[in-house]
């Protein structure tokens, strides 16, 4: 058996390979240089960690993050994998035994941030030991068109010319042909063998409803849809700002949820007990901004809840890709206004970017945008974006419940009547959308009189609508591109696109906004932790998982690390009854077999038996 099937299956407890990991992982140990493209869940660690495994030496595997090293080393070590990482948070004397042992060849993966790499003595540190291969893990990292640029990721390159001879692995959850193309060109990896994976994920449930009460509208879709076996589920709910973060997880915890917040701006013991608590602990919901969760393994998140509009759709993709790494039903729940589409417009005029900058980031929210109002398949227009085609899903919100589209174009036009006659007729003055509703509603308010816009021919033509569809007309004629928000209050003005409405020239077809399905149809989403075992089998599950629970709280390490809810349900079906049997369950390689095989077999036996 060649070496990287027997470290597969002695190591990782696995019996073959998923997807693309058999050719990156064969041609990666016979020394070649790869970029992996793979989604959140897709096994991208195993294809540098078997490798490292194989070949002489130690891999260096280069992270961004620093606050998850110590609990990825942890895992490998409940392996029996020889790991270690060296980061800021360590004492002068830890790093100096990590530094030790890899000099003297005891180490297989030394992981280590981006920053720290860059330095002098890093490098010349490395160049004193073997090294095995190079993994740069969150390649997109280096992309400037990609979500999550960082500037220490450029450096990178430079170990193309360092290390000649050591194979490189660039591995990323999210890229477009640009990014992909960026990061090829930024790592000096064009002779690299390129492994491009299907990006979807069939298990996620996108779902993207009208803002209104967004903490209510948060808070019913936790209780009704965050649930697993009738109890609170594990979940990631993004905010853009950190007061809204901290607002609301206090609102969710005042409404019994078990919410706790994180953003950069709060004392680092804060966050690092936080990040503790979410790894071990279930029934957990986090607030967060979009800082939180790259890299972290935890495979039951039930869901992920953006309160506000990601940047982009790389962003919305990775964050979403969080919740259901071990296959069983997600859901992916946003709600989306016309407010936010001001902010981000706000932001990027306000950026300190040059021209260029700022319309690579307006064509990134317009595709964040056109997801948002597709009357068609939400996975097939996530899936076009990265350059891949599926047919309709019958897993989203749009293929579930079809919107209903109508014929927008009076309205449009009775809205962009209103912006070219206030321009003409008020010294080229430019207002908001709620002041435009006001005047085509025939609002009779203070602004209105003191500004004498009850006089515009406009006024009071548009009472078939209420505020809320006119928000919802203004909200998809700027995802249209037809009127566009400007300056740092949001002022509306038309754009070329305008013209062909006016005229008649142009159609606009207009999607309904979809209601929320009814509480009862919500609640039955609730998921199983093992739909596919019988009655008494999900008995015998429930036993296993309070006792990985209880070996988990005692060595303090994530529960899913001791052993996978996807093990424990097959240990739960086929009830193996001695340690060789035990040895072919999927997920229990030699050295969790001789931690925890006894304890296993005890438990399947009292089971039995009872």
């Amino acid at each position: 058996m060649p070496d990287q099937y027997r470290v597969l299956q002695d190591v990782f407890g696995y019996d073959s390979f998923r997807g693309d990991q058999e050719q990156i992982v064969s041609h990666v140990v016979a020394g070649g240089d790869a970029v992996v493209l793979m989604p959140t869940g897709g096994g991208k660690s195993l294809c540098y960690q078997v490798p490292a495994l194989v070949r002489d030496g130690c891999a260096v595997v280069v992270s961004p993050l620093i606050a998850l090293m110590a609990d990825q080393v942890g895992a490998l070590r409940q392996l029996g994998v020889r790991a270690a990482f060296l980061n800021s948070t360590q004492f002068p004397e830890d790093r100096a035994e990590v530094e030790r042992a890899y000099l003297a060849g005891e180490l297989d993966l030394i992981y280590i941030a981006p920053e720290r790499l860059s330095q002098r003595g890093t490098r010349e540190f490395l160049s004193r030991g073997e090294l095995s291969l190079i993994a740069i893990d969150e390649a997109h990292c280096v992309s400037q068109w990609g979500h999550d640029f960082r500037p220490d990721y450029l450096a990178l390159g430079e170990l193309a010319e360092l290390w000649p001879d050591v194979p490189r692995i660039a591995l990323t959850a999210t890229a477009t042909k640009r990014t992909h193309a960026e990061l090829t060109s930024r790592l000096h990896l064009e002779n690299a063998r390129h492994f491009v994976s299907s990006f979807d994920r069939p298990n996620i449930t996108y779902r993207i409803e009208p803002k209104a009460k967004v903490k209510d509208q948060l808070l019913e879709f936790i209780r009704t849809e965050g649930v697993v076996d009738g109890e609170q589920a594990t979940g990631i709910v993004y905010a853009l700002s950190r007061k809204s973060v901290e607002e609301l997880a206090a609102f969710l915890r005042a409404n019994g949820i078990n919410a706790v917040a994180y953003h950069a701006g709060l004392d680092r013991r804060v966050r690092e007990d936080t990040l503790h608590r979410f790894l071990r602990e279930d029934g957990i919901v986090v607030v967060a901004t979009i800082a939180f969760g790259m890299g972290i393994d935890k495979p039951d998140v039930r869901f992920v809840a953006h309160a506000d509009l990601p940047k982009s759709i790389e962003g919305y993709y990775q964050e979403t890709g969080r919740a259901g790494r071990d296959g069983l039903p997600s859901v992916a729940w946003m709600a989306y206004g016309l407010a936010d589409v001001m902010n981000q417009r706000r932001f990027i005029d306000q950026s300190d970017g040059d021209a260029a900058h700022r319309r690579v980031q307006s064509q990134l929210l317009d595709a964040m945008l056109a997801l948002c109002e597709t009357p068609g398949c939400r996975r097939q227009q996530l899936l076009q974006y990265f350059d891949q085609h599926i047919e309709p899903c019958g897993n989203c919100d749009t293929c579930l419940n079809p919107p209903a589209t109508w014929d927008g174009t009076v309205p449009a036009q009775k809205l962009l009547s209103t912006i070219v006659r206030l321009d003409r007729e008020f010294n080229h003055s430019a207002y908001g959308a709620g002041h435009l509703i006001d005047i085509l509603r025939g609002s009779d308010n203070a602004r209105i009189r003191q500004l004498g816009h009850g006089s515009l021919t406009t006024y009071g033509i548009g009472t078939e609508l209420d505020a809320g569809g006119w928000r919802s007309v203004v909200r998809q004629l700027v995802a249209l591109g037809i009127i566009v928000p400007h300056g740092e209050y949001g002022v509306l003005r038309a754009t070329e696109k305008a013209g062909p409405v006016l005229r008649g020239e142009s159609t606009v077809m207009l999607r309904e906004d979809a209601k929320a399905p009814a509480r009862a149809r919500k609640a039955a989403r609730g998921v199983s932790a093992a739909p596919d075992l019988s009655e008494q089998d999900r008995g015998l599950f429930e036993v296993l998982r309070r006792w990985r629970t209880a070996v988990a709280k005692e060595a303090e390490l994530p529960a899913y690390t001791v052993l996978s809810n996807k093990t424990l349900e097959e240990l739960a079906h086929v009830k193996p009854t001695n340690r060789d049997e035990l040895l072919a369950i999927n997920g229990i390689g030699q050295n969790k077999l001789d931690k925890y095989g006894d304890q296993v077999l005890e438990i399947l036996a009292d089971f039995e038996s009872a």
